[in-house]
């Protein structure tokens, strides 16, 4: 009996020339699709990829978390922040807006970045925190209804560079991107490998473009900073 149940299982494969036919373009036709997300994410984003020296100058430098290691930015998340020392440093951005998890009490992105920038001469009157930017989507849209921003350098990791700024786009941030190199080690290749599955999260994103997790009141803290004029 049970040997009939699997036999009554079992996927028939196909056996004429047309059905093989068939499950060939079914095949390819789902490669195809699959990889539509990420064709979109380079298409949209490779044109506007920079580096700190030739990145246009912006309002505002847009930092994505990146974890925390014993409540320190981690590894990943201190390249972010030093490149966005060196933008401020060199005139390019006015204004840091730092975006991460802020979802608990004992685990807090923002300030740990904050600090990291402060504590390497950004003046903490230009850095502005986002507490609730819990992913990719909810760090641009938020940028925008939120903070006001409609121009930036987006600053995150080379692998994830091109979904920020594709996201960051189809929010209506008008944003170039500086993609930090990192160690090819194994975070950085299951970083990458991540991406391509993320790109059809992505492409879900932009065309519903839903509300973020949280979405709040306005803040003036970015429009603030930069009415404050040149930093002393």
């Amino acid at each position: 009996m049970v040997r009939g149940r699997v036999l009554r299982m079992r996927v028939r494969m196909p056996r004429t020339r047309r059905e093989r036919r068939r499950l060939l373009w079914a095949a390819v036709a789902g490669c195809v699709l699959g990889l539509l997300p990420v064709t979109w994410v380079y298409a949209a984003a490779e044109p506007r990829l920079r580096t700190v020296a030739d990145v246009p100058a912006a309002p505002v430098a847009i930092v994505f978390g990146a974890g925390l290691w014993e409540g320190e930015p981690s590894p990943y998340l201190a390249h972010r922040l030093d490149a966005a020392v060196e933008l401020y440093r060199a005139g390019k951005v006015r204004v840091v807006l730092v975006t991460g998890d802020n979802s608990r009490a004992e685990y807090d992105e923002p300030d740990a970045m904050r600090k990291y920038l402060t504590d390497r001469g950004v003046p903490s009157g230009r850095i502005v925190s986002d507490f609730a930017g819990f992913d990719t989507w909810d760090s641009c849209t938020r940028a925008v209804r939120i903070f006001g921003v409609k121009k930036a350098v987006l600053v995150t990791q080379d692998f994830h560079i091109r979904r920020a700024l594709a996201l960051c786009g189809a929010a209506g941030v008008d944003a170039y991107g500086v993609g930090v190199t990192a160690k090819h080690d194994v975070t950085w290749y299951a970083g990458g490998a991540r991406e391509v599955f993320a790109s059809g999260k992505a492409a879900l994103d932009a065309i519903v473009r839903p509300g973020p997790q949280f979405l709040g009141p306005r803040e003036p803290g970015v429009q603030q900073a930069l009415a404050d004029g040149p930093a002393r």
